[in-house]
């Protein structure tokens, strides 16, 4: 079978205040976001299964993560004191790489038209 790329999404609510940026810029005031979160995984699909990954086992990785994320003020969370959609991509990239060795892509979005795409070092 050849190597193909899948991925899920997911969705979460939270808060955050962007820190790098000047206190006349509109995003150092708290604000919120419906954030989309996109994880890609690419891989040889297995000849048995039909798979890359069985799409139950790839959220149960990843929703524990998320569920952190949801409803939260992300500058809370140690290592996203300041919560650009680029440092989100690469502190979830450090937390699932681990668990998800076919991890090749993480998107997010954190409106329906600005986001980030991160696809490791």
């Amino acid at each position: 079978m050849p190597e193909m790329e899948i991925y899920k999404t997911f969705r979460f609510d939270a808060a955050h205040r962007l820190t790098g940026v000047p206190p006349t810029h509109k995003c150092s005031a708290m604000h919120g976001h419906s954030f989309e979160i996109e994880v890609h995984l690419r891989g040889p699909v297995d000849l048995k299964t039909g798979f890359i990954m069985d799409f139950g086992d790839l959220s149960s990785v990843c929703e524990p993560v998320l569920k952190k994320l949801d409803h939260a003020i992300l500058n809370e969370i140690e290592g996203l004191e300041n919560p650009t959609s680029e440092n989100m991509s690469v502190w979830l990239w450090n937390i699932l790489k681990p668990q998800l060795s076919l991890l090749s892509k993480i998107v997010i979005k954190e409106t329906g038209t600005a986001g980030c795409i991160y696809c490791g070092e």
